[in-house]
């Protein structure tokens, strides 16, 4: 049995009046999830807002009806809803005299504003693919997901948390979804999507790992080159705000990557800051990379890519999975921070993204970290950043807002 803390929000709240209290509702709402009532989806403009279906991951409730792919606070603060089943204890939104209005347990919390969807959102590239399925949108980012298959699972080692590929086969049977995304239609939904001055600062683009080519990951590499030079069709720049959230390839790997495209940041997700449990719950990166052979090769980026451009990313509460993980959260915590820090004096940032136990996973029934736990290692990684001055522009509350602990430098 798991030691985690009892504290509900309020009480949390209470005991960290530091921390800000809509980035921490925030974080909560990602922790328990988020239950659309019929009068909320009603409220739905399919004209204007932005719906779901088109995330490379799945839902708490593995359906891909048409919902809101997330919401606003009053603040400005992004959160991306992840819909779940009522019976286990979600946040609800609910029309209230003509409100969005986010409660628990009929209590009324906050008004949230559904997102407007961008422009070309529902328009077609010349080979007729929706635009929406080729790259969707956050907050200030193009976000692209050009491979949506991740061959880990053909050898039964995909990570114990993720859903990419059922995802994906849910994908194809229900809506407009290619496993790989032409080219020449990323170029095309760039050119449209840029038309909306002022909508977009940055793109993100991930995709499942491949480990195939005449040195492992090779085919994944020149993939994404192929991707980033056609993004670049639409820029004059040297170099332009894009991020690469790739597999942890080699340094010469990096060093081609760097070289032939105009990509300015690099992630390479870790997942889980533990060498054994990184083993168990990442065994097609355990097997094909190592625990340490990753943590060097994100160093190795730095000195490719440069400092605050380079980080990696934890699925937090993961760590805590029975049977196999820490016993409490305060092992767990002391052990995470303790490794994100040895990453940051290297130069290496890391983010945080709320543990979500879907149903297509082999965690599927599992149970994520308390609210005290992802408040106390948003501030630990923050503090860890502050300490050696590392900033992740590239992966902020301007451009994700999935990290809890990158929402923080918004006013730290």
């Amino acid at each position: 049995m798991v030691v985690r803390s009892a504290l509900n929000f309020d009480d949390v709240a209470a005991k960290y009046p530091e921390f800000p209290r809509l980035i921490m509702l925030k974080t909560d709402i990602h922790r328990r999830g988020v239950y659309y009532t019929p009068r909320a989806l009603e409220a739905v403009d399919v004209t204007k807002h932005q719906l779901g279906g088109t995330h490379i991951f799945g839902t708490r409730d593995g359906k891909l009806t048409k919902r809101p792919e997330a919401f606003v606070l009053r603040d400005g603060t992004s959160v991306l809803s992840t819909p779940t089943p009522l019976e286990n204890n979600p946040y609800i939104v609910d029309l209230i005299d003509g409100k969005l209005i986010l409660t628990d347990k009929k209590r009324e919390i906050e008004e949230v504003f559904y997102w407007d969807k961008p422009d070309y959102y529902d328009k077609r590239t010349s080979s007729g693919a929706l635009m929406q399925n080729i790259i969707g949108a956050r907050s200030q980012r193009l976000y692209l997901t050009p491979n949506r298959y991740c061959h880990f699972w053909t050898e039964e080692q995909g990570c114990r948390f993720c859903d990419i590929v059922n995802n994906l086969k849910q994908q194809k049977n229900e809506i407009e979804m290619q496993t790989r995304i032409k080219p020449k239609d990323v170029s095309e939904t760039i050119k449209e999507a840029l038309k909306e001055k002022g909508r977009f600062s940055a793109i993100c683009i991930t995709s499942g790992s491949d480990f195939h080519g005449n040195a492992p990951f090779d085919k994944e590499v020149d993939y994404y080159i192929e991707i980033l030079n056609s993004i670049s069709e639409n820029f004059t720049a040297a170099k332009i705000p894009i991020q690469l959230v790739c597999t942890a390839v080699t340094k010469e790997q990096l060093k081609r990557i760097y070289k032939n495209t105009n990509v300015l940041s690099l992630t390479m997700n870790i997942e889980v800051l533990n060498e054994n449990i990184f083993n168990i719950v990442c065994p097609g990166k355990a097997k094909w990379v190592g625990y340490k052979e990753w943590k060097k090769r994100l160093i190795d980026a730095v000195e490719i890519f440069g400092e605050n451009m380079v980080n990696t990313g934890v699925v937090s509460g993961v760590e805590l999975a029975e049977p196999f993980g820490f016993k409490s959260e305060d092992e767990a915590l002391e052990n995470v921070l303790k490794e994100a820090d040895e990453l940051a004096s290297y130069g290496v940032s890391t983010v945080n993204m709320v543990w979500v136990p879907r149903p297509n996973t082999y965690l599927a029934n599992q149970k994520n970290a308390s609210l005290e736990y992802y408040v106390r290692l948003a501030q630990g990684l923050q503090e860890i950043r502050r300490k050696y001055n590392l900033k992740i522009d590239f992966d902020d509350y301007r451009r994700c807002g999935n990290h809890p602990d990158s929402d923080l430098a918004r006013v730290f």
